[in-house]
């Protein structure tokens, strides 16, 4: 019986409070003499600064920004596709999805130009850097564009040029 312990972590000290002076948290109970913090329901709400204009007051919160607009993609180097695929076959973001080399809800999808390609692969519906059009077309793939360059254009917004 003296072998059983509960486990590391699962017992919290609580502090007790009150109970005279030799308990080390007596008298006050470790709330110093008057004062709002002090009384029973006293003390101040989160962010406030003795009256001080509040810094969640100070900072300003206006402005535009650019966030909600910002294009992301799923990055995938070509060393992944020599090991996934073999020579000839077809790549897109729905085979790429069907094998888990990007998540399910990917979107947009590049691929980078990280390791070696030896197999010839025809990539379609997705962005290539040049480093890895290089290689795909090196190895005797090929590469059709996924997106306009421009992505201004891209995002339905029209340009004056």
């Amino acid at each position: 019986m003296e072998e059983l312990r509960a486990p590391k972590g699962a017992t919290k000290n609580r502090k007790i409070l009150g109970r005279g002076p030799g308990s080390g948290k007596g008298k006050t109970s470790g709330k110093g003499h008057k004062g709002q913090n002090a009384r029973s329901g006293g003390g101040t709400r989160p962010g406030f600064e003795g009256g001080q204009m509040p810094l969640y007051r100070r900072v300003a919160r206006r402005g535009f920004s650019n966030y909600p607009f910002k294009v992301e993609y799923e990055v995938l180097n070509v060393g992944r596709l020599e090991t996934a695929f073999n020579s000839g076959d077809e790549v897109n973001i729905e085979v790429l999805r069907q094998r888990r080399l990007v998540s399910r809800n990917a979107v947009r999808v590049k691929v980078l130009g990280q390791g070696e390609l030896t197999k010839k692969l025809n990539l379609s519906g997705v962005n290539v850097s040049k480093s890895a059009a290089e290689k795909i077309t090196a190895a005797g793939g090929t590469v059709a564009d996924s997106e306009p360059k421009d992505q201004v254009e891209a995002n339905g917004i029209e340009s004056d040029s």
